[in-house]
């Protein structure tokens, strides 16, 4: 039984024993493919329960938590003391209590509420929304909040975000470490919170947006097996412009501790990835579907799904008697005057693009005059969420060109532009889309921009509203939208005219598309378009998200795991049972124990680092610690590498026992003076005049790319090239060379940073057959073998020396297969780095040198 360390609130607030057992619980499926259900059983074997009778009584449970929560918070007053109202707010879209159904998952919030509680209220309201909404409020001091989100958030991670550097005060908030300090406390003091709450073994923690960016790595610390995810509702720029960011490599990492990842878009996404492989040497692949980061043993899932509506929530809300009064008040401002309303929606900040929305609706009665007096663009501004001189500058830009647009094409009884920048109902809004024509979103950079998917259900209506608008029975109806090709939403709605929100003239032409665009054609756009937003509402997000986050953490109870680093460096390893770190004093032991020995070592990234130094020529160190291995009788010391046997020669010259396997095992030699015999049949390299052109023609084209030309081998190495480019480079000279050397006998091979082309048969696989065989030829069964490497072609002798058991190999010999870096790998060891791999190699010759010591004493007495 795994104790839990927590205290849960909620059955404390209940009056119920706090639960200690596993639970056998499920996440709703979604169809994710059509007539498939994804399903992932769970594993009775890997799940304890204390008490059958009990898991029954429990749900699944999500933590949700986000900056903010989805309570509307009034303090009224009651006497002499002030009492506390609350409610759900509707408008929020985290507000999943219908979204996910009650019977199926229960979801507890942590955040903050929009209003200031007085220290002395907080345990009271605390109990209260825990009790009423299981809800957790994280209560901040004033400084600290206005630090944490109007400083960090809103005035260095949201301008930075939407492509905003700070190249001058005036342009986003200059860097300042004590804003960043704030966010992080603030992080850990969501942490704290969520740590009250939390059945670690069993809940789900689901983490919203970028002011909580650090929280991962503060749950992960407390526990290693959370399991953990992360969406994004903001865009994440491209890698240029977030490494400007002087932190840029902590927030990566603490992001790196989630499970799961998601994102809005795919763009979104793979400007993530390509951080992640620029400044953090990751890297990343596509399995069935699925993309995944390799981070320490862990794969890091990304989710690619853009957010919904609250679909209930909206159909409800036209079906209110006050909406319909409503659209009746705008039918007789707009329509029975034989005006056509055009409608634009958004937050009063920079991104949003409302001037150039207005400059374009100038354009449009300037090119257009006969829809001077018969076109009016309603314009609704929401209040900022943010403050400061940005904000006051857009508000009076605004209204000066409403203003200016109202005073040259206005007449009486006309304004062609409404500007409503007092906040409004959501059944006013509503109303609002109902009657507009066209639905118009031009903001310059925005997350996902939800505005046309509420506009689309509005305009699909009910019967209700079709009698009020005078429509026939007939289903189809129309809606138009002008959307921005810089928000989120807008690869899912192919049927809108998507534009360049800075081309004035473009959004203007597109205006006059929607309006002049045949009722037919707006019909099947809007149907397309209906029929996408309604099946992927808010609650269809949220599972597909949480399906996917327990499949990402269906291995964890099965895992080992512990954590490493300090502060926001520190990241957990997950690890097979069976797959450790060698130990020295169990390999030293085991050394000193067996009398016939065989060590296979690579050399690149093994005893020399990948990319290190220009100079790949061993140390004087490392040819030192293979002498003496070498001297020790016992010992047979192979080194095989994919480099030349001339360099290999140069380089272990003074090495006169070590063997050597040059370019994969193509040429061999078992000591220095011994000629170098060929592994496979002599080869026609006549192939290497059909793929030399073509890696030419690759290297001309990637910037610090070069070949190397070996007897038997061609090499297109990239490693000193552009990270993404050259990989993308790699991929497609790959499947250029297999296409052209189909018929050739050669095999055509990815490895680390290069692509080679090598004769077929030839592997380091074969090298340690042959050294084993030769070592059973002469009645040596080895008792210790040892080998070492780091990537895949060492994967090939992985394979053979743990297979050889009670063949070439003694039956109960000391096998060690170890690989660099904890990672999938035949291998059953590793080590972390070459200068743990030096070390190790340096205590067995610390060892041999005392046996040789010993015997050469011996001798003399």
């Amino acid at each position: 039984m795994v104790s839990k360390s927590y205290s849960n609130l909620l059955e404390l607030a209940s009056g119920e024993a706090p639960s200690f057992g596993y639970m056998n619980r499920r996440i709703p499926r979604i169809m994710t493919v059509a007539g498939l259900i994804s399903d992932v059983d769970d594993d009775p074997v890997d799940s304890v329960c204390s008490d059958p009778s009990s898991s029954s009584a429990h749900r699944d449970r999500i933590i949700m938590v986000a900056n903010q929560l989805p309570i509307r918070a009034q303090r009224r007053p009651d006497g002499n003391r002030s009492c506390w109202c609350f409610e759900w707010d509707e408008n929020a879209l985290l507000q999943l209590k219908d979204g996910l159904g009650d019977d199926d998952i229960e979801v507890i919030y942590v955040g903050c509420l929009k209003e200031e509680v007085h220290p002395s209220e907080q345990d009271e309201v605390s109990q209260t929304l825990l009790e009423t909404f299981k809800c957790v409020p994280t209560f901040l001091p004033a400084d600290q909040f206005t630090k944490f989100y109007h400083g960090f958030c809103k005035q260095q991670l949201w301008p930075l975000f939407h492509y905003m550097l700070p190249l001058s005060p005036e342009l986003g908030g200059r860097f300042n470490r004590s804003l960043w300090q704030a966010y992080v406390s603030v992080n850990k003091i969501f942490a704290d919170r969520i740590m009250e709450v939390i059945n670690p073994e069993d809940d789900y923690v689901w983490i919203h947006d970028y002011h909580l960016m650090v929280l991962p790595t503060f749950l992960r610390k407390r526990f290693n097996r959370v399991k953990l995810g992360f969406f994004l509702h903001s865009p994440f720029p491209s890698s240029e412009i977030y490494k400007t960011l002087p932190v840029r490599e902590e927030i990566l990492r603490a992001l790196l501790n989630s499970d799961l990842i998601g994102f809005h878009t795919f763009d979104y996404a793979r400007h993530f990835l390509s951080c992640c492989s620029r400044m953090l040497g990751l890297t990343y692949e596509s399995k069935r579907g699925y993309i995944g980061i390799e981070y320490y043993g862990r794969t890091v899932s990304i989710k690619i799904l853009p957010v919904g509506i609250h679909l209930g929530q909206l159909q409800s809300v036209l079906r209110m008697p006050q909406t319909e009064e409503k659209v009746c008040e705008l039918i007789k401002q707009f329509s029975d005057k034989g005006r056509t309303l055009l409608l634009g929606v958004d937050d009063m900040d920079i991104f949003k693009g409302i001037s150039l929305k207005l400059l374009a609706m100038e354009q449009l009665l300037i090119q257009h005059p006969d829809c001077q007096g018969k076109v009016v663009l309603v314009q609704i501004a929401n209040p900022a969420r943010g403050r400061g001189k940005d904000v006051k500058e857009v508000q009076a830009e605004t209204k000066a060109t409403v203003k200016r647009i109202n005073e040259t094409f206005g007449k009486p009884g006309y304004d062609p532009v409404i500007l409503i920048d007092e906040p409004l109902k959501f059944y006013e809004r509503v109303a609002y889309y109902v009657v507009a024509e066209c639905c118009l979103v031009t903001a310059v950079r925005d997350g996902m921009n939800l505005i046309p998917y509420e506009y689309i259900i509005s305009r699909q209506g009910n019967e209700m509203l079709d009698k009020v608008l005078g429509l026939a029975s007939s289903p189809k109806k129309k809606s138009m939208l002008v959307v921005s090709e810089f928000i989120g939403c807008s690869p899912s709605l192919s049927g809108a005219i998507r534009v360049n929100p800075w081309n004035i003239d473009a959004v203007a032409d597109a205006m006059d598309s929607a309006l002049e665009m045949a009722d037919s054609e707006k019909e099947l756009r809007h149907e397309k378009h209906y029929r996408y937003v309604s099946t992927h509402d808010v609650g269809y997000w949220a599972r597909s998200f949480l399906q996917d986050l327990e499949r990402t953490c269906s291995d964890h109870v099965r895992r080992r795991w512990w954590g490493i680093g300090f502060g926001l460096s520190f990241r957990v390893v997950a690890l097979d049972p069976n797959f450790k770190k060698l130990s020295m004093e169990h390999i030293v032991s085991a050394y000193k124990r067996t009398t016939t020995r065989a060590i296979l070592l690579d050399y690149d990234g093994t005893l020399m680092p990948q990319s290190s130094t220009i100079d790949k020529s061993p140390s004087s160190k490392s040819i030192e610690i293979l002498s003496s291995l070498c001297r020790d009788k016992n010992n047979v010391v192979f080194l095989v590498s994919a480099r030349s046997r001339k360099m290999l020669s140069e380089w272990f010259s003074s090495c006169e026992n070590l063997g050597v396997a040059a370019e994969h095992g193509y040429f061999l030699r078992m000591k220095r003076d011994e000629e170098w015999e060929t592994h496979v049949a002599a080869t026609d390299c006549s192939w290497k005049q059909i793929a030399e052109p073509v890696m030419k023609l690759y290297t001309e084209t990637t910037d610090g790319s070069t070949i190397e030309d070996k007897e038997t081998a061609l090499v297109w190495c990239y490693e000193d090239a552009d990270p993404d480019f050259g990989s993308c480079q790699a991929k497609e000279l790959l499947d250029h060379l297999e296409s052209v050397l189909a018929n050739e006998p050669v095999t055509v091979k990815s490895g680390q940073n290069n692509v080679e082309v090598k004769p077929q048969g030839v592997s380091k696989g074969l090298v340690a057959k042959r050294l084993l065989s030769a070592m059973q030829e002469k009645g040596m069964c080895p008792d210790f073998v040892l080998c070492i490497g780091d990537d895949r072609s060492d994967e090939d002798m992985f394979e053979v020396i743990t297979s050889s058991m009670g063949g070439p190999i003694a039956p109960r010999a000391e096998v060690f297969a170890c690989t660099v870096c904890r990672k999938p790998s035949k291998a059953k060891y590793y080590l972390d780095d070459t200068t743990e791999i030096v070390r190790l190699l340096q205590g067995l010759a610390c060892v041999s040198e005392q046996i040789v010591s010993f015997s050469s004493e011996q001798i003399v007495c």
